[in-house]
């Protein structure tokens, strides 16, 4: 646990009053950046992963650049599974499996248990960067993929807009997928459990995939094991939840206690504020996109949601989803300036 209890991000984690709303975005460190594109000339994107050095420095470039109040540590989803025994690989279109999960025999060839030694490289960089992060004052969150989400990668091979072998396997195999999904519940808890342990001041659940999942099978096949990972870590650091669609989930979301529930950009600001208890913190709900408008018209969008939010505790600004590769610089700078410079008056009260 670190000392960075009165930083503006952990604070309004805790829904306690701040001076202003803090800042920070999903997806915040990567691909839009000019400094990260020159150092992948130099290093494939697994490797990267996989240096402690480089992960600390991916992670702190955004910060230097826009300041923001909170970093997240650069990594992926996915790499976990590397732990279970699975190999992971990238190309142009992004992550794949070449043995995909499709039968029990895949399944029992995944060992556990998880184990620190495994993937030294992501402690180590959660080390590297408290050291220069706790003096600015600076929280670090780490993360991990929702257990549907990280499981049905492995199914899938690689994006999938149907989920058809996931779903083939729920449908006819359950008890297949239920082993799978507790399998990688339980390396999921571990990898979160490490990166407590090494210093993380708050942690975020990604659950991208839970938007193929009609209400009822997302309750049936997808919540117990968030549920677990929740359990599992109650009582340590923030624990922030982010799924898409979240407005039809929020009743689930609520379930499993986070301490802040991340909005994606297709939910109404106004109806998250509605509807998520006072005690639980709100952190999003910027749609990308616009942040690819002037940076004028970026500036008067984040001061909308900010006059929205207004004489709520425990309000994070934030996108309602990742930064998207082609992004312009300025008008992200420019979502930073208008969050730290907004003032009551702008809302016209």
């Amino acid at each position: 646990m670190s000392d960075l209890q009165s930083s503006l991000f952990i604070r309004a984690c805790h829904c306690e009053p701040t001076e202003r709303v803090p800042v920070w975005f999903m997806r915040q460190a990567g691909r839009y950046l000019p400094e990260y594109q020159k150092l992948r000339e130099t290093v494939d994107f697994l490797q990267l992963c996989r240096t402690p050095e480089l992960v600390a420095e991916v992670t702190m470039q955004p910060v230097r650049r826009f300041g923001f109040d909170a970093a997240i540590i650069f990594s992926d989803i996915l790499i976990p599974c590397e732990a279970m025994g699975i190999e992971l690989s990238f190309d142009e279109l992004g992550p794949h499996f070449d043995n995909p999960l499709r039968s029990p025999e895949d399944i029992n060839r995944l060992h556990l248990p998880y184990s620190e030694e495994e993937m030294p490289f992501i402690s180590e960089a959660i080390r590297i960067l408290k050291r220069e992060l706790e003096p600015m004052g600076i929280p670090l969150i780490g993360f991990v993929g929702g257990p549907f989400t990280v499981a049905s990668y492995m199914i899938e091979g690689r994006t999938s807009r149907n989920f058809e072998y996931t779903k083939a396997m729920m449908y006819r195999e359950p008890d297949s997928w239920h082993r799978l999904i507790e399998l990688t519940t339980s390396t999921l808890i571990s990898h979160l459990q490490a990166q407590i342990r090494a210093g993380v001041d708050a942690i975020q659940v990604f659950n991208i995939w839970t938007n193929g999942l009609s209400p009822r099978d997302y309750r049936e096949f997808a919540l117990p094991y968030v549920q677990a990972l929740f359990d599992a870590t109650k009582g340590t650091v923030p624990r922030i939840y982010f799924m898409l669609n979240s407005g039809t989930y929020f009743a689930d979301m609520f379930s499993v206690e986070p301490d802040v529930i991340s909005v994606d950009w297709t939910t109404d600001l106004s109806f998250a504020r509605e509807q998520i208890p006072a005690d639980v913190a709100i952190q999003g709900n910027l749609d990308p996109v616009i942040l690819y408008g002037t940076p004028e018209f970026v500036a008067g969008r984040v001061r909308e949601s900010l006059t929205l939010m207004q004489g709520r505790n425990g309000y994070i600004f934030n996108l309602g989803h990742g930064v998207l590769p082609k992004t312009p610089l300025e008008s992200i700078q420019a979502a930073v300036d208008a969050v730290k410079t907004f003032s009551p008056d702008e809302s016209g009260e």
